[in-house]
């Protein structure tokens, strides 16, 4: 929430002003909106400071003496029962429930605890989307090759999300709003073209920015002493450098924080490890930040350019204080070991009772030792390794894939090497039917 966009809503003749996702640190914004008598309702799940904006009213389980059962619900989620309480006091509380496709999305994209109501949620919701897409949605599906039915959790966070979210990070977001409102399916199929479009000049914007990222880490970082990296780029376009974040994250599995430079702030994203919460981090360092807010995996931040050097300083400090070097080494945990046998229609069903899978509800991950491949290997894309497999001569043989694998190619290509698998399972479309793939996640020669 800015003073910019409480503007244009008083230029709207708007008196009434709702966020979703946001807002709960936007004190001073929320007593400018009071002065030109708008009326703010502020739905957030992000954590409170000590000063709760003047609004009037303020949704967020987090907040001091809120009593609502379930502290982890997603900003949507927020926004949905607050769609509930207006539903019940218009005699029909069965209105929001259309909405549900759309809070489960959320609920996914938003990678908050897929657990107690949110689990539920997203269970409803994808239901709904399966049984009846919006038609913006069905196009939006078809283009990436996922028929109706068969959309889980995952594929909202990797295949729909990032195209929705494309046109707000490059450019007008009002092309996603109409494709999730459309009812026409040829309009829709006009926007989805739209979004994949935005969504390869965002990956490319994404490869740019990672290449340039690395250089800088090794520019500004040394890797044997800090423990967290702080990067700062005048060209880094904001759209992207959360997403970038991330990816640094999965390669030096540090606390990371990215910013560019936004009319003369710059601004940024910040994305952690399990053990360290990055939220308390940057509340520690909060004299030298203009603005924050976030939660323990992930935040924003604006700070002043010349302040960045010691605020880099500072938050290396903490993390030195609160991480370990076992504590920057990736760990697995497997769930079972079984054999590829054991993979029957059966066990499939009882493993989909397990959905949706997402955080604090991981996809359950197995471990199959001696295992062969038919012949096929090939390594695809940047540096994935695609492979056909089978164990112990069964005739049974699965798809498998293992990103970010690809340097493994020469050393499983061998048709008398056996290896160990770590693995989840997943449905894929094949002929336009749910097919097992196992998603490798390591392996190790075995033999």
């Amino acid at each position: 929430i800015t003073n910019t966009s409480i503007d244009f809503v008083k230029s709207t003749g708007t008196s009434l002003m709702i966020s979703v996702d946001c807002g709960i640190t936007a004190v001073d914004e929320a007593a400018y909106a009071n002065t030109l008598g708008i009326d703010m309702i502020i739905c957030d799940h992000h954590q409170p400071r000590e000063v709760l904006p003047p609004a009037f009213a303020v949704l967020d389980p987090l907040k001091p003496g809120c009593n609502y059962p379930f502290k982890y619900l997603s900003g949507a989620g927020v926004a949905f029962k607050l769609a509930q309480a207006v539903a019940a006091l218009l005699g029909n509380q069965q209105l929001p429930l259309k909405y549900l496709d759309l809070v489960a999305m959320a609920g996914a994209a938003d990678i908050v605890p897929l657990t107690d109501e949110n689990r539920i949620l997203v269970m409803y919701g994808l239901d709904l989307l399966n049984r009846s897409p919006r038609p913006g949605l069905l196009a939006l599906m078809r283009a990436t090759r996922i028929e109706p039915g068969q959309l889980n959790a995952g594929q909202v966070v990797f295949s729909i999300a990032p195209r929705i979210n494309a046109a707000g990070r490059l450019g007008d977001a009002k092309i996603a709003v109409e494709l999730l409102m459309t009812e026409d399916i040829a309009r829709g199929e006009e926007l989805s073209a739209m979004l994949e479009t935005e969504n390869w000049e965002r990956r490319k914007l994404d490869e740019e920015t990672l290449t340039s990222a690395l250089d800088k880490v090794l520019s500004v970082h040394d890797l044997d002493k800090d423990m967290a990296l702080v990067l700062h780029e005048e060209e880094w376009h904001p759209g992207v450098i959360g997403i970038v974040a991330s990816r640094l994250v999965e390669l030096y599995y540090r606390p990371t924080v990215m910013l560019t430079t936004i009319d003369g702030v710059a601004k940024g994203s910040a994305r952690s490890i399990p053990n360290f919460n990055i939220y308390e981090a940057l509340q520690q360092c909060g004299d030298l930040l203009n603005h924050y807010g976030g939660h323990q995996a992930a935040a924003g931040l604006s700070i002043d350019i010349v302040n960045i050097p010691e605020f880099r300083r500072r938050f290396n400090l903490l993390a030195k204080e609160q991480i370990n070097n076992d504590d920057l080494i990736p760990q697995i945990e497997i769930d079972a070991k079984i054999k590829l046998s054991e993979i029957t229609p059966k066990f499939l069903r009882v493993l989909h009772q397990f959905a949706p899978f997402g955080p604090e509800n991981p996809r359950p991950v197995f471990l199959s030792e001696g295992v062969s491949h038919t012949g096929f290997v090939r390594k695809v894309g940047h540096n994935h390794l695609l492979l056909q497999i089978k164990q112990n001569g069964n005739d049974k043989v699965f798809d498998a894939i293992g990103f970010n694998l690809g340097h493994y190619e020469e050393q499983v290509r061998d048709r008398n090497t056996t290896i160990d698998i770590v693995y989840t399972i997943e449905n894929t479309g094949k002929e336009c039917k749910p097919h097992p793939q196992l998603r490798i996640k390591d392996l190790r020669v075995s033999g």
